[in-house]
């Protein structure tokens, strides 16, 4: 919910109502990101989404919009601990270009982050690292911050 609120809506429903708002939009029959399983069992989360779903986006100077393209955003994961640095973000980024493109999408954007001593804690990776981006095909298109660049995947029309 932080990508989709303001800072001080986010704060006001810090925790459990935070949770409801996310089902209240699956309920909804909005599909507000990708799970990752193993044997059954969840272990990755992605959100990606139309670009428009995700207010703070347009509030920040540092990510704000590249152009007047339509796009579709990846803005955060979570990977349970014994599942990463096993390739899982890759692979949801993977699955999130598929299903953007299954919706239309002829853009998928992405906000990780690049550490400068090239790592950081897991905490603070939740927007992707911009390795695992390039490991499944985007590339930089913009820079306006040393550790926030703004990736794009193309995707080809079918």
């Amino acid at each position: 919910m932080w990508w989709r609120l303001t800072r001080s809506e986010f704060a006001a429903r810090q925790g459990q109502p935070n949770k409801e708002a996310l089902k209240r939009i699956v309920d909804a029959g909005e599909v507000p990101g990708l799970l990752a399983y193993v044997s059954g069992q969840p272990i990755g989360w992605c959100s990606v989404g139309p670009r428009e779903g995700y207010s703070a986006l347009e509030r920040s100077r540092t990510l704000k919009r590249v152009d007047d393209q339509p796009v579709w955003s990846v803005v955060c994961f979570f990977v349970a601990r014994p599942f990463r640095r096993k390739g899982v973000t890759t692979r949801l980024l993977e699955a999130a270009i598929e299903y953007a493109k299954r919706r239309g999408a002829r853009i998928i954007e992405g906000y990780p982050v690049e550490p400068k001593a090239g790592k950081m804690p897991d905490a603070f990776a939740y927007p992707g690292l911009a390795s695992a981006f390039r490991k499944a095909g985007f590339v930089e298109v913009l820079r306006r911050s040393p550790v926030r660049p703004i990736m794009r995947y193309s995707a080809a029309p079918d």
